[in-house]
């Protein structure tokens, strides 16, 4: 068995020493990073998915807000289902769930085939990503969650990067299909990994013999998908002045107050809240929401410039990306080792602040930037995020008793994933209005009595017609290319704006570290089974 690894054995407090604990930990990682990739790495293949499956551009869209509406109403119960179920059981179900709900996706002959299997690999990735870590919470002693936490956090870092990038190659190479069906193999190992490694799950739990929390589930199912589907499909529906938009928003509301209620009113909840009276938890939920919009809304942003102004490839975006996951990886191997020593407030303030630079930089790009100018910053930005995400995880979850790490996770992992999505909603919704706005005061200054604009159409105007064509084609032409560039300058002031906000927002979320814990650097010892 597992457990009879040489070298390896159980303390008192249920922790792992010896080979054993670092199997575990590449196990439950592997899982988070298929999760992970998967929210989006199928973003670099809507295009090819539209042309296949004959869809309106707001119908695929689905694809991608099916899997992430699945996925954060997974996510809260994952702690409840790991104690129902068994940690390990639940763990593999989800696995292959994942893996098989992944070849109904590559399978799909038509797009609501597609969507229901994305909704499937949803909720059962869902319990992937929160459960993985509370694992190795519950796996490493104190004083080595730092090196566990980094493996942890080099897929969930990189992950949305390496996403779009090997996305590109499949798609290019292979066809979209393929985003799917590469889960199959590591799919396979992941689950052998796990029957290999995980420990057996504990006798019969309480939660086995309490009554399901029904009510609870279903309000959370209706406040979370209600909300989320508000954040995924608002901007494409003109927000509030969609009736359906606001039925959602109004049901969501509803749900939530209902959710909130029953929970604190039930001995038995599905998701327990009251783990928010701790207060690292609580705090280091609203900071990695926060963290969830730098990351998601940043990393959303980029590629979206790259292939819309830049006229990237595909492949090409991913390959501007890949550095970036690089230098998150690195960085995230070199804090596990440091994290133990340096106080957490400090790495996470440094991150926020140099994350907080990087936007500022980019927030100067040009028509004619390229891979050059965005390179380093790129690079700068999968470093410094790492500064925050891994001691935030540390300072977070690390000071919780045993008993309440898995619902501290889920909640604390729900918070990010929401964070992203509010993140990409706020920005899309603000790269529209900037843009309105900019190409507005861009076309204010262009006028018939303009020296500078007629100067510009008369180049224009000759370059055309040296070209062959005839004097009133030329003319408009000349008025069509005007018109672009005035786009193209409007489109980057606009993404320009957006880094600037999200900047702003890394610096307004410093106060919070106040109520946060030293992290890896102040926990010594065990803190309770």
């Amino acid at each position: 068995m597992a457990t009879n690894i040489k070298g390896s054995s159980f303390d008192e407090f249920g922790y792992v020493h010896g080979p054993l604990k670092w199997a575990i930990a590449f196990t439950a990682s592997l899982g988070a990073i298929l999760e992970v990739i998967d929210t989006s790495i199928v973003n670099v293949a809507l295009t090819d998915i539209q042309a296949t499956l004959g869809a309106t551009v707001s119908e695929v869209g689905w694809v991608v807000s099916g899997y992430a509406i699945a996925n954060v109403v997974l996510i809260p119960l994952s702690a409840w289902l790991g104690d129902y179920f068994g940690r390990k059981t639940y763990f593999i179900f989800s696995l292959i769930g994942f893996t098989v709900s992944s070849i109904l996706c590559g399978l799909s002959f038509n797009l609501p085939m597609l969507i229901v299997a994305r909704i499937l690999q949803g909720l059962c990735g869902g319990g992937l990503l929160a459960k993985a870590q509370a694992i190795l919470f519950e796996t490493f002693p104190p004083a080595e969650q730092g090196l566990a936490q980094a493996v942890f956090g080099v897929g969930v870092i990189a992950g949305p990067a390496i996403g779009p990038t090997l996305g590109g190659f499949l798609v290019d190479g292979l066809g979209w299909r393929w985003i799917f069906f590469v889960n199959i193999p590591f799919g396979i190992i992941a689950v052998a990994m796990s029957l290999a490694f995980l420990p057996k799950n504990k006798d019969k739990s309480e939660a086995q013999n309490q009554a399901v929390d029904w009510w609870g589930i279903g309000f959370l199912i209706v406040a979370v998908g209600s909300l989320q589907t508000v954040l995924e499909e608002g901007e494409q529906d003109d927000w509030f002045s969609s009736s359906f938009i606001v039925s959602l928003t109004i049901l969501g509301i509803i749900g939530l107050v209902l959710f909130i209620w029953r929970e604190l009113k039930t001995d038995r909840p599905a998701v327990d809240l009251r783990v928010l009276r701790h207060r690292s938890l609580a705090a280091g939920s609203v900071l990695s929401a926060v963290v969830g919009m730098g990351l998601y809304g940043a990393l959303f942003a980029v590629p979206i410039f790259a292939q819309s102004v830049l006229q990237f490839t595909a492949t090409q975006t991913g390959l501007l990306l890949a550095p970036g996951a690089l230098a998150s990886a690195i960085v995230m191997v070199l804090l596990g080792k440091l994290s133990s020593i340096i106080d957490a407030r400090f790495l996470i303030a440094l991150g926020a602040v140099g994350s907080s630079g990087v936007m500022f930089q980019l927030a100067t790009i040009t028509p004619q930037s390229g891979t050059d100018d965005l390179f380093w910053p790129l690079v700068w930005r999968g470093a410094f995020t790492v500064l925050m995400f891994l001691p935030l995880s540390l300072a977070v979850l690390g000071p919780l008793p045993k008993q309440d790490v898995s619902a501290g996770s889920g909640f604390y992992n729900l918070t990010r994933q929401l964070g992203g999505s509010i993140g990409i909603a706020l920005l899309t919704t603000l790269l529209d209005q900037r843009h309105t706005f900019h190409r507005a005061m861009l076309l204010a200054k262009l006028s018939p009595y303009d020296p500078e604009t007629n100067q510009r159409l008369d180049l224009l105007n000759g370059a055309l017609q040296s070209q062959g064509m005839d004097a009133a084609t030329a003319q408009q032409q000349a008025l069509a290319l005007l018109s672009q560039t005035v786009d193209i300058q409007a489109a980057v002031l606009s993404y320009a704006d957006c880094f600037r906000v999200v900047g702003v927002g890394f610096l307004c979320s410093l106060p919070l570290l106040l109520f946060l814990g030293k992290g890896g650097a102040g926990v010594k010892a065990p803190v309770g089974h």
